[in-house]
């Protein structure tokens, strides 16, 4: 039975990128080697981080605009110290947002370097809306945010203009939507939602915000010694990165950001709108807020859940469970969920009305 994978990360990926990952195993550009054993200095994997670095960059329309992108390691949270390491001066401060779990775990790590403002935060409300309508200190080196929340299920539809750099967390929905990545200093995300499996990080940052900072950082957290070794500081994840290329590679086939922007959307709206109608469940966030990667909602009543359950399974979905701090179910919309799936959940929560 095929399976409709709504797993919140490690998550989908496009079968035809699965396909040719797997030959890759085997035999590598006709090497006779399996990607997982050539050296990350041979010509054919050098050959693979540059086309990947500058897919992002045209993916995201900011070839010739004075960013690097980079494979990095250590996942979205190494970036939560990365960042401040970086970005905040010596006797600084910075700005953040706080919208969830990931966004407080930066704020945690960025405090051990200076004064860290919280602009707002929606934590009052279980993070259920986004905070709209905050001031930004200028003085700040730097305004971080999220930009969607994988556990409870918000995502920001605008972003603030300020006069100091802007670094947001795109993990969970990189590459989904059209925006003008111009307005963001820097970007991080890591690659097992939207771009690859578990292993590599991507960052994508603007050239002339870094050196600015007055301390002495070590070399491996620094960004400017990853732009100068072009990702190769240290040995990268090679596997991820080329699988991160294969789906890169797939999205521009398909009509780059734009054209999965408009899949995306038809999945979200087409789920929302059965949420909304179905008097048998109910959503858990403010719907202007609502996210088109990760869809969190609750049964009404708790009597429905082990038949619910029983009927998602047997249809062959996996991974809607809801995270713990929040419960109910979280169905994962990423780039690579065919549309097809979200109707085979649908189908299901109508049945669940017909028989209750």
């Amino acid at each position: 039975m095929k399976k409709h994978n709504y797993s919140a990360g490690p998550c989908i990926l496009p079968q035809e990128v699965f396909e040719e990952a797997s030959k890759s195993i085997l035999n590598f550009n006709e090497s006779g080697l399996s990607i997982l054993e050539i050296s990350h200095r041979s010509k054919d994997f050098v050959a693979v981080m540059e086309e990947a670095r500058a897919l992002v960059l045209e993916l995201l329309n900011l070839e010739g605009k004075g960013y690097q992108a980079l494979f990095l390691q250590g996942g979205a949270s190494l970036e939560f110290l990365m960042v401040p390491y970086n970005l905040m001066k010596t006797n600084g401060k910075a700005a953040y947002l706080d919208t969830g779990t990931w966004a407080s775990g930066a704020i945690k790590e960025a405090k051990a370097f200076g004064e860290t403002v919280i602009v707002a935060s929606s934590k009052d409300a279980n993070y259920n809306y986004i905070p709209k309508d905050y001031s930004i200190p200028t003085d700040a080196d730097y305004f971080h945010c999220t930009s969607n929340n994988t556990i409870f299920g918000t995502q920001m539809k605008s972003f603030p203009n300020t006069t100091i750099p802007v670094v947001c967390d795109m993990s969970s929905d990189i590459f989904s939507r059209s925006l003008d990545f111009s307005k963001f200093d820097l970007i991080y995300a890591g690659a097992q939602k939207n771009m690859g499996p578990a292993g590599t990080t991507l960052v994508v940052v603007k050239e002339e915000i870094l050196g600015k900072t007055g301390r002495a950082i070590p070399n491996i957290l620094n960004y400017e010694q990853h732009i100068a070794k072009e990702s190769m500081y240290n040995t990268p994840a090679v596997f991820a990165v080329y699988t991160s290329l294969l789906t890169l590679k797939w999205l521009k086939k398909l009509g780059g950001i734009s054209a999965i922007e408009k899949i995306n959307e038809a999945k979200a709206n087409l789920l929302y709108t059965e949420i909304d109608r179905n008097p048998l469940f109910k959503g858990t966030v403010l719907k202007e807020d609502r996210s088109a990667m990760n869809a969190t909602f609750l049964l009404e009543n708790q009597d429905h859940q082990e038949l619910f359950d029983s009927m998602w399974k047997k249809a062959g979905i996996s991974g809607i469970n809801g995270h713990r701090s929040v419960g109910g179910y979280r169905a994962s919309m990423y780039n690579a969920l065919p549309l097809d799936s979200v109707q085979v959940l649908v189908d299901v929560m109508k049945e669940l009305e017909k028989n209750s």
